[in-house]
């Protein structure tokens, strides 16, 4: 069971994320992956992207020994890039404490150490292995994610607006419920016992995620909102428009990115536009567009200090003939 305790003062700092991230959002996929699971449609999917996931990906096996995973990995970020390098600029103290906790009675693979030293070439392996990952697990659906994240966020302000912040809370987990100022979780969707979390004035970040299944996730780091991620959707994970296979490939010939920036890019839209769609930063986003535009893929026209996309008929016609809309 999950027991939140409010203060008066936090429960006028509860927010809704406005976006998803991408770095927790791929860490719960990742979960999810490695975790055995009955269902055939979600033994299909694991089956699918473990065939999939090129070799770089493997490391962050050796970040999470157990299904335990450091916390210095727990970031939030409204890009990939944002989100990578919030991880890179934790604190030493915190990279040594948070190895030193999963991996307490075991041997670390010598990597792992080199981590633990502060190494800048075992962090680039960190960082090889976030990117390569996100290409292949969350690329492909990152449009179905924002949508879906919009939708949910939709659902709960209406619920606030009209029946009240307990309202709102209780509908994000069936049987939660917030009494006398602490929000309680039913049993079986937390850790097991008790796990009591103190806001203190900190405030409450609300975060859905359409790649975990079990339990509500908690960031409860000091000085800091407290992250609360709970799983939404329709309890599969995403899946690309039109199904996965027909754009398999095309995704080899562009890259997941640069066809879900083509997918996601059914009118004008600027760069900013773009790397908030795909959840990378600017200059990712402004780099895959003018590959793209060098293919003849897409056009850009510049008025003023802004610039717009446009999808060119090729690619209108490479979309349609991969049975895309």
């Amino acid at each position: 069971m999950l027991r939140v305790h409010f203060t008066a003062e936090d429960l006028a700092r509860v927010r809704f994320a406005p976006r998803p991230s991408p770095v927790p959002e791929l860490h719960a996929a990742l979960m999810l992956l490695g975790t055995a699971h009955g269902e055939p449609l979600l033994g299909r999917w694991r089956y699918r992207l473990l065939r999939s996931l090129p070799s770089a990906v493997e490391p962050l096996a050796d970040l999470v020994p157990g299904g335990s995973a450091p916390a210095f990995l727990d970031v939030l970020g409204d890009s990939l890039d944002e989100g990578i390098a919030m991880v890179r600029a934790a604190r030493p103290e915190c990279v040594r404490a948070g190895i030193e906790q999963v991996y307490a009675g075991r041997p670390a693979p010598p990597w792992i150490r080199a981590l633990h030293g502060g190494d800048a070439g075992a962090w680039r392996v960190v960082d090889r292995a976030q990117r390569a990952a996100f290409e292949s697990v969350l690329a492909p659906v990152w449009p179905q994610v924002q949508e879906l994240h919009r939708a949910e966020f939709t659902r709960h302000a209406l619920t606030v607006a009209g029946n009240g912040l307990g309202a709102g809370l209780s509908g994000l987990a069936p049987g939660s419920r917030l009494r006398e100022g602490v929000w309680e979780w039913p049993p079986g969707t937390g850790a097991r016992g008790v796990r009591e979390v103190r806001l203190g004035g900190r405030g409450l970040i609300l975060r859905p995620t359409f790649h975990w299944r079990r339990g509500p996730l908690v960031q409860d780091l000091p000085g800091r909102p407290v992250v609360l991620t709970y799983p939404a959707g329709r309890g599969l994970p995403p899946v690309p428009e039109g199904g996965g296979a027909p754009e398999e490939p095309l995704a080899g010939v562009l890259g997941r990115t640069r066809l879900a920036l083509l997918r996601s890019l059914d009118g004008p839209c600027t760069t900013t536009g773009l790397a908030r769609r795909l959840g990378v930063s600017n200059a990712t986003a402004s780099a895959h567009a003018a590959a793209l535009r060098a293919a003849g893929l897409l056009t850009t026209t510049r008025t003023g200090r802004s610039v717009q996309h446009t999808r060119t008929a090729l690619a209108e016609l490479l979309l349609g003939g991969g049975g895309v809309p």
